[in-house]
């Protein structure tokens, strides 16, 4: 008999084929909406699986996965809508393109004009851009939308201008991946769901099939964490946040990567830009001497008196570590992923006020805004 541990896998695939194939499900440990919600910060951490599993039909989660799929449509299309090339025939006055000369002798004997023409046209009207926009429009049938979510969906609706409404009942356009639509890709996952299947949630069921996923959490979390607080952050301080930095090493010789989930810059005294703030997230809730020794290299190295630890449980705390020419603290704070969508951000909000609250005297005087009298 096999034995299965799940470590830090969370998904739901279908292994095998025929009679001995089986459906293997791991359950993460929020719930599935705001599941949802955090994946819309870490769409590339989605492994998807041809192979269908069963799944319950929830349509309560669309609003969930409209958070998702805004936020990664919002890349996407940062540079502007996906152009390429279509074969179009047209009637025209001139020549344009290739003439062809079997219909234009059929449909206009005799006449020099108008003329039956093949060309290739640039365009936004191709397969990746008419799935995007037909989940848009699901999207925006949704009743309870936030407001918020909705306006950004109509801003996507307008910037795909030109690209033709899919039709009721036809079947999806299909897409081939290239490196021209690279940027696409995560988001075209979540329009086939949202067109595809609405929402679901993965539990056992014979409502509705969609395709296997899988995700290891403690990368979501990671991703989540670094992208909201960065730009809770610059909202609060600004500056610059930058995510996943590795651009900073423990020794000489640029070796041994420091490896941190956040690292926030601000202008010091000179005017230069340095590492001001940093932050590791710990998809864990126990307190291990292991995290207290990284943070401790990442502030030595970085100069920093503090360094804060985003636990997804458990009780916060400070340890104050003596060094030679004062202290530095290490804070353990707590983020509750079981959170309302809403209330999520306004603890990532409050957290990027702690944080900022932790600033030397310098940066806080340079960059936090001053009270209102």
């Amino acid at each position: 008999m096999s034995r299965l541990r799940a470590r830090d896998q969370v998904g739901a695939v279908r292994l095998g084929r025929g009679a001995g194939r089986v459906r293997l499900s791991i359950d993460p440990k929020v719930p599935v909406d705001r599941l949802m919600y955090l994946l819309g910060y870490a769409p590339d951490r989605l492994v998807w699986d041809k192979q269908q599993v069963d799944a319950v039909a929830r349509t309560d989660l669309l609003p969930a996965v409209a958070h998702a799929f805004n936020r990664a449509t919002r890349r996407a299309l940062r540079s502007g809508p996906l152009r390429g090339y279509r074969e179009t025939d047209d009637t025209l006055p001139v020549l344009r393109g290739r003439l062809r000369a079997s219909d234009q002798l059929s449909r206009h004997p005799g006449l020099m004009v108008p003329l039956e023409v093949t060309y290739d046209e640039h365009t936004v009207d191709v397969p990746e851009n008419r799935l995007l926009l037909g989940a848009v429009r699901r999207l925006l049938r949704v009743p309870g939308l936030d407001p918020r979510l909705r306006a950004e969906l109509q801003g996507f609706a307008a910037q795909l201008d030109g690209v033709a409404p899919q039709m009721p009942g036809a079947p999806l356009p299909v897409w081939q991946p290239s490196r021209l639509n690279q940027r696409y890709q995560p988001v075209l996952a979540l329009a086939a769901l949202i067109l595809g299947g609405a929402s679901y949630e993965l539990a056992d069921g014979r409502t509705i099939a969609v395709d296997g996923l899988v995700f290891r959490m403690w990368q979501v979390y990671e991703d989540f964490l670094g992208r909201a607080l960065g730009e809770a952050l610059v909202s609060t301080v600004g500056g610059r946040a930058e995510p996943a930095d590795r651009n900073h090493y423990l020794t000489a010789g640029r070796r041994h990567l420091l490896m941190p989930d956040l690292l926030h810059y601000l202008p010091g005294e000179s005017g230069v830009s340095k590492p001001a703030i940093v932050v590791d997230a710990k998809y864990k809730r126990a307190f291990h001497r292991d995290d207290l020794y990284q943070m401790l290299a990442y502030c030595v190295r970085l100069g920093l008196d503090d360094g804060h630890l985003v636990y997804a449980g458990g009780k916060p705390n400070v340890v104050r570590v003596p060094v030679r020419d004062g202290e530095i603290r290490l804070h353990r704070h707590v983020l509750d992923l079981g959170l309302p969508h809403q209330e999520l951000r306004n603890r990532i909000d409050r957290l990027a006020a702690t944080l900022a609250e932790s600033l030397p005297t310098s940066y806080r005087a340079a960059k936090l805004p001053s009270p209102t009298v």
